[in-house]
C-alpha cells in the first residue's frame, strides 16, 4: 500500500510546475522579439519628447534651500518660476515655428511646435516667497530660497 502512495503523482505536491511557468516567463522576456521591443520601448521614452525632464539638485543649509537646474540652450525668457509655501515649481516653455516655402510649386509649409517641461521641488520647511532671488548663467538656474524661521517655545 506504501508502494502505491508514493508512485501516485496525483498526491505529490512537487513546485516543479510553478519553476516551469518562471522559466517560460523568463524566456519569454529574454528572448527576442519582446527583448527588442522592450528596449526599443525604454530607448522611446528616454529620447524627446517623453524625457520631459531637466536635472535638478536641492542643497540646504540652515537659513536657505539653493535649487539648482541645468537648463542647456535655454533662453532665460523661456523661463517661469511658481514659488508656493513649501515648494518651487520651474517650467521651461520651448516654441519652435519652422516656414518653408518654395514659390516655383506654390509650396508653403508652417510647423509650429510648443512643448513645455516642469519639475516641481517639494520644501521640507515653510519659505519666505517674498525674498527669492533667482539666476540664470551659462545654462544653469540658481535659485535661493530663504526659510522662514519660527518661534521657538521653552517647555517649563
Amino acid at each position: 500500500m506504501s508502494e502505491n502512495f508514493s508512485k501516485d503523482k496525483s498526491n505529490d505536491k512537487s513546485p516543479e510546475p510553478i519553476n516551469q511557468l518562471m522559466k517560460a516567463m523568463n524566456d519569454f522576456f529574454e528572448h527576442r522579439p519582446v527583448k527588442g521591443f522592450l528596449e526599443n520601448l525604454d530607448e522611446l521614452f528616454m529620447s524627446s519628447p517623453f524625457a520631459g525632464s531637466f536635472p535638478v539638485e536641492l542643497k540646504e543649509t540652515d537659513s536657505k534651500y539653493i535649487v539648482q537646474a541645468k537648463l542647456p540652450g535655454i533662453k532665460k525668457e523661456q523661463i517661469e518660476i511658481d514659488v508656493l509655501q513649501q515648494y518651487i515649481t520651474i517650467t521651461v516653455r520651448h516654441r519652435e515655428t519652422i516656414t518653408t516655402e518654395n514659390k516655383q510649386q506654390d509650396l508653403y509649409q508652417h510647423k509650429d511646435t510648443m512643448r513645455r517641461t516642469s519639475r516641481t521641488i517639494p520644501l521640507t520647511k515653510a519659505i519666505d516667497t517674498k525674498n527669492v532671488k533667482a539666476v540664470y548663467e551659462n545654462g544653469l538656474l540658481t535659485v535661493s530660497i530663504n526659510k522662514l524661521k519660527g518661534k521657538r517655545i521653552d517647555i517649563t
